[in-house]
């Protein structure tokens, strides 16, 4: 009888796993601005928080992490200290390893990777520089990428726009369609980063929307169309604060239309009253 019962729960198993499709062809994206390393930030300095930064990587079992103000020796200690993953970006400053990047990880055993770029935010985004009125130069790293366990292909973008550049965030998003538009054809596409702005903003509805013939591309924000209620609070950016309420994100995860979220959460994990990083990660369960 017992027997009996464990190969009926066995069948059950795979019955509802693979009917239902959305154990195996789920993945987890996250964004997480993890602040660069900064000597000014006292209590919050890298040193004491970088263990805790990788374990909520690990925790919550991300697939595909798109950081920003990643310098080369935190992407170095955050790659020690996650073996299974791999990476791919440049330092913003020179196109190497000099400046913040805006790297992405994947995990090796499942993702294929191909076609990866970076791209600078300005008027010329083949070479390094700032663009508009930004304060400081702002890339787009992206890549193409195979899922070895369901077998499907699709594009994932990162950014970070300008902290300063009014200017400067509405056409880096204009930039960023465009590439997207031009490379991803049918493919389906995510876009993460840190936009330093709102959903009331022109660049967060100029991703967007959706009336621009010339630029067929339909991205969603992940929060909105997730088909569970959306978890954790509704902003993003804390500088550190405990106490900080924020009321509005400007740290977002994008889908292209067709792509399905299960679920979206901001996550205010906090380590005996530190945090990990001046802004909450965000991480979207999606299905292509």
């Amino acid at each position: 009888m017992k027997r009996y019962m464990q190969i009926i729960s066995l069948i059950l198993f795979f019955v509802i796993t693979f009917c239902t499709g959305t154990y195996s062809q789920t993945v987890r994206v996250m964004t997480f601005n993890i602040r660069l390393d900064s000597p000014g930030d006292g209590e919050n300095i890298w040193a004491k928080r970088r263990a805790n930064l990788v374990s909520v990587i690990t925790y919550h079992k991300a697939d595909l992490v798109g950081l920003q103000e990643a310098q080369k020796h935190q992407l170095d200690y955050i790659m020690q200290s996650l073996p299974d993953y791999g990476y791919f970006g440049v330092g913003r400053d020179d196109g190497k390893e000099s400046g913040e990047f805006m790297a992405i990880l994947f995990r090796k055993n499942r993702f294929d990777t191909s076609g990866t770029s970076t791209f600078w935010c300005s008027e010329n985004p083949d070479k390094p520089g700032k663009g508009w009125d930004a304060a400081f130069k702002r890339v787009t790293t992206y890549g193409k990428f195979f899922d070895k366990l369901t077998k499907k292909t699709f594009y994932m973008f990162n950014t970070h726009l300008d902290n300063e550049g009014v200017v400067a965030r509405l056409e880096s998003a204009k930039l960023i369609k465009q590439k997207m538009s031009a490379i991803c054809k049918d493919f389906p596409v995510i876009l993460t980063g840190d936009f330093n702005t709102t959903p009331q903003s022109a660049p967060y509805q100029h991703i967007i929307y959706t009336g621009n013939e010339a630029i067929p591309l339909r991205m969603q924000d992940a929060r909105t169309i997730s088909k569970r209620k959306p978890y954790g609070p509704s902003g993003t950016f804390t500088g550190f604060d405990m106490l900080a309420r924020p009321m509005a994100p400007i740290d977002f995860i994008f889908v292209k239309e067709g792509v399905s979220v299960l679920s979206h959460a901001v996550l205010s994990d906090s380590f005996d009253g530190f945090l990990p990083s001046d802004h909450y990660p965000v991480l979207a369960e999606v299905v292509f």
